[in-house]
């Protein structure tokens, strides 16, 4: 973001002036030069128009517990009004307000603690299915093959697994309209003629995903209701007077965009680490061995591995797969220096405060037993969000994440091909692999060892010396 002229607006306020095109181009560099120029509040302005940031704790609190003055804001792009772009965002993570408790208290019907259990063989299932057609010797590109796992799992779990086939084609279509979503995102702040392009593909997919969750709400009511959360759902709605079909599909549509790429990435992500570090690798294999013996994990099992829980919670932190939101304040409301207007918008993010020396010491370095020791606060380590909106899914994304990597990698060895590029790049919210992250599956012998890599992996992580590539120091 070298083109940013950093420079006081009005009273001394935090503000650098600047394209937000090229924020939403590279969220990362921004939000990072904007913290270290301005601190835990700033502003980036282009011209009338002005997006606020905070970082740290304490504005994060402010932001993410006041559910009346900060609203969500889930996707940058409605849609026109009577179109069905509108109408598949219209789910909880765009209501506001007493109509968000109302459904909210509907929605967490099926992530309650016995459903959650509930839902154990499904995933042991889907990653017995995965799992066999992994061979030794194989190259597996982690990133492809952890989207397409958690595309058959989440479209199982929400849909069911007595219709594998259209479960999946209305994954797809959730999955090519999220991306579209992204895509067209920055058309909401700057439009150019690649995201006005976006934006009418856009339009044309939402289209195709609501009549394919209509045909499935219409299917499951005709049949027999069973226990995936389209069903709850439909049991949920004809019991609440005032609960339309186009909020159910809403519900729906977005439980699978916001639960599919995020635990996809989070695995991906988790595995790359874990090749590169072999000490921790180590510690987890053989906790993995100690517990499971050989057999698929039960559900008591998920509490009986710290080492595991830990490795989880610091890929989290230091690779989190959503990395930065917003809210857009509801009415005038002071922020730090600045005042707020109704309707400006409030970006947060994970990405940097998971990042930040003060909360985590060495913050760029890859330390599960940190966690041993330390306990942030909710609005310093939130990977599921915080405050009256964190993610009604949380328990449910922790249970699919333990139970995915126990069975992996007590079946595995994985190690990184040696000089592979590895890029994170912050795409719209979340951090994708922006290239492939290709893994050699092997059989268990106790040596784990690190490859040398390159690419932008290197700006976020300091990897261990071995795992640093020669092409990249050059």
């Amino acid at each position: 973001m070298s083109s940013f002229a950093f420079t006081s607006v009005g009273d001394e306020l935090p503000v650098t002036l600047g394209s937000i095109a090229e924020f939403a181009d590279d969220p990362a560099a921004c939000m990072r030069q904007l913290r270290a120029r301005h601190g835990e509040v700033a502003a980036l302005q282009e011209g009338n128009h002005r997006l606020h940031f905070v970082f740290g704790p304490t504005y994060t609190r402010q932001v993410l517990s006041d559910n009346q003055r900060f609203h969500s804001q889930f996707f940058a792009i409605r849609g026109p009004r009577r179109s069905a772009q509108r109408r598949v965002t219209s789910g909880l993570l765009t209501m506001n307000g007493d109509l968000h408790k109302q459904h909210r208290r509907i929605v967490m019907g099926p992530f309650q603690k016995r459903a959650v259990t509930a839902y154990h063989d499904m995933v042991v299932g889907v990653s017995e299915s995965m799992l066999s057609r992994w061979k030794l010797g194989e190259t597996r590109d982690m990133a492809d093959e952890m989207t397409q796992y958690m595309l058959h799992l989440t479209s199982s779990i929400l849909f069911g697994i007595d219709m594998p086939e259209f479960a999946c084609h209305v994954g797809e279509l959730t999955e090519r309209w999220v991306a579209l979503n992204h895509e067209a995102g920055p058309s909401a702040f700057s439009s150019t003629e690649k995201t006005s392009d976006a934006y009418e593909r856009l339009l044309v997919a939402a289209e195709e995903l609501e009549d394919a969750v209509k045909e499935m709400i219409r299917i499951r009511r005709n049949g027999k209701l069973g226990f995936d959360v389209l069903s709850l759902l439909i049991r949920a709605h004809e019991q609440e007077e005032g609960v339309t079909d186009e909020q159910l599909i809403g519900h729906i549509v977005l439980l699978f965009g916001a639960a599919h790429l995020t635990s996809a990435h989070t695995l991906t992500w988790t595995l790359f680490l874990l090749a590169q570090h072999p000490e921790v690798m180590r510690k987890v294999y053989e906790e993995l061995d100690q517990v499971l013996n050989g057999n698929t994990p039960r559900p008591e099992d998920l509490d009986s591995v710290p080492m595991l829980d830990m490795m989880l919670k610091e890929s989290m932190r230091i690779l989190p797969a959503s990395s930065y939101s917003q809210r857009v304040a509801a009415e005038t409301v002071p922020l730090g220096p600045f005042t707020l207007q109704r309707g400006d918008l409030v970006i947060f993010s994970q990405f940097i405060t998971h990042h930040m020396p003060e909360l985590y010491p060495q913050p760029a370095s890859f330390l599960p037993e940190r966690w041993a020791s330390i306990n942030p606060s909710p609005y310093a380590y939130f990977p599921f969000g915080a405050g009256p909106r964190m993610c009604v899914g949380a328990a449910l994304g922790m249970m699919q994440l333990k139970i995915s990597l126990m069975m992996m990698l007590s079946r595995f060895k994985m190690t990184i091909v040696p000089h592979s590029e590895i890029n994170p790049r912050i795409l719209s919210t979340m951090l994708f692999p922006a290239s492939p992250v290709p893994v050699i599956l092997s059989r268990h012998d106790g040596n784990f060892e690190s490859s040398p890599v390159g690419g932008t992996i290197h700006s976020i992580v300091d990897l261990p010396k071995a795992a640093i590539s020669r092409q990249w120091v050059a």
